[in-house]
């Protein structure tokens, strides 16, 4: 692929362009994966003006609706951050009254996470949304592609250290974990690094 135009002030290719080298494999990685956050963080913002939710948001939304009665704990490890990572997310949902919390009938000190009816009635496919342009994606690439990118998506998140250890949430700075929560040792487990969730800065929000 051919590497990024610079352009001058009058928007024509720069005279740096005529000496520029294609990028290595590496770089024009990145430069995909810098363009794939790029675009998750603008759709989440579009998201928040069009549906109240951010991604991140929407995301759990989804998740308690597909697995209803799920802990906060088992919805850290799907997504690959500490359960108080979440805490901001989970107070914005539930002050919105779309997730509340129940108590666990066999064990009093769970909490169990479960949709109210309003959240109900924003669990299902919409357009405008992350998983709505991943699905249309997802639509035009061959099976062979589809299952060779899922395990170069796979070996990267190995390769950072996904599963491991958590990733904190990368965006709006919701649900920052309180100082001296080791995040060590939370085993990661469900969906694919390859919805935007990877992060580096501790207790922010992930943008998509």
């Amino acid at each position: 692929m051919a590497p990024l135009k610079e352009t001058n002030a009058a928007g024509t290719p720069s005279a740096a362009n005529e000496a520029e080298e294609p990028l290595d494999e590496v770089m024009e990685f990145l430069r995909l994966l810098w363009a794939v956050d790029q675009g998750l963080r603008s759709i989440s913002k579009e998201m928040e003006t069009t549906l109240g939710l951010t991604g991140p948001q929407r995301l759990v939304v989804r998740l308690v609706g597909q697995y209803p009665g799920i802990t906060a704990g088992g919805l850290a490890e799907i997504l690959h951050v500490h359960p108080s990572t979440l805490t901001g997310v989970m107070k914005r949902l539930q002050k919105r009254g779309l997730v509340e919390r129940k108590s666990d009938p066999l064990d009093a000190r769970k909490a169990l996470l479960y949709l109210t009816a309003a959240g109900r009635e924003l669990n299902v496919p919409s357009e405008g949304t992350v998983e709505a342009a991943v699905q249309r994606a997802l639509s035009r690439v061959p099976k062979a592609g589809l299952e060779g990118a899922q395990s170069v998506l796979t070996v990267l998140a190995e390769e950072l250290g996904v599963g491991n250890a958590p990733l904190q949430f990368d965006g709006y700075g919701e649900g920052a974990a309180p100082p001296g929560v080791d995040t060590a040792g939370v085993v990661a487990a469900g969906l694919p690094p390859a919805l935007g969730l990877a992060g580096t800065r501790p207790g922010t929000e992930p943008a998509p």
